[in-house]
């Protein structure tokens, strides 16, 4: 790949991770007001299921509009790695304003209510997993805005990296074929 190939990569990563970041806020948006509604909750679930279609959307628009049909698995893959990092860095901040000036503890305290809740609680203790929930929501609560945001940051790098193997092979065209 050369020097104009790979800031090319690049700039539509970046211009493509806006809109991801946006449909993982979209996301976390549901989610957290879904704590109290589950049918947001369900919204937020099918928005967050539907990166990795939109990435490999993403990927093959590129392609087809910008490779002329033709794309590497490899630059499949190092697309999808740099949509993640931009789409990451976004959410992320997006998070931490979240955390730090507007939940003023919702988020943990509605997670603890939902748990608590006797059809949960019976099933924590029937699994043996009561302790460990409650020792995670402890840890929540002692947690930094920061501290969560840069933790979320890192899973969605980690995700980006191993979903792009995939996204990558199945976006790969070596040459186009002509109708």
């Amino acid at each position: 790949m050369t020097a104009p190939e790979y800031l090319q990569l690049k700039a539509f990563a970046r211009i493509d991770g806006v809109k991801l970041a946006l449909l993982w806020t979209v996301s976390f948006a549901c989610y957290v007001w879904g704590l109290n509604s589950p049918s947001l909750t369900l919204v937020a679930l099918v928005l967050a299921l539907l990166t990795p279609f939109v990435c490999t959307m993403m990927v093959r628009r590129f392609r087809d509009d910008n490779l002329e049909g033709v794309i590497s698995m490899g630059r499949g893959w190092g697309y999808v790695v740099f949509l993640f990092l931009y789409a990451s860095l976004l959410f992320a901040v997006a998070q931490f304003i979240y955390f730090a000036y507007l939940d003023k503890g919702h988020f943990v305290s509605a997670l603890s209510q939902m748990l608590a809740a006797p059809e949960n609680a019976a099933a924590l203790s029937k699994t043996g997993l009561g302790n460990m929930v409650s020792e995670g929501i402890s840890q929540l609560t002692n947690m930094r805005p920061i501290d969560l945001a840069l933790n979320i940051l890192t899973t969605n790098l980690m995700i980006g990296c191993v979903m792009g193997l995939p996204i990558g092979a199945l976006s790969k065209r070596n040459r186009v074929t002509k109708v």
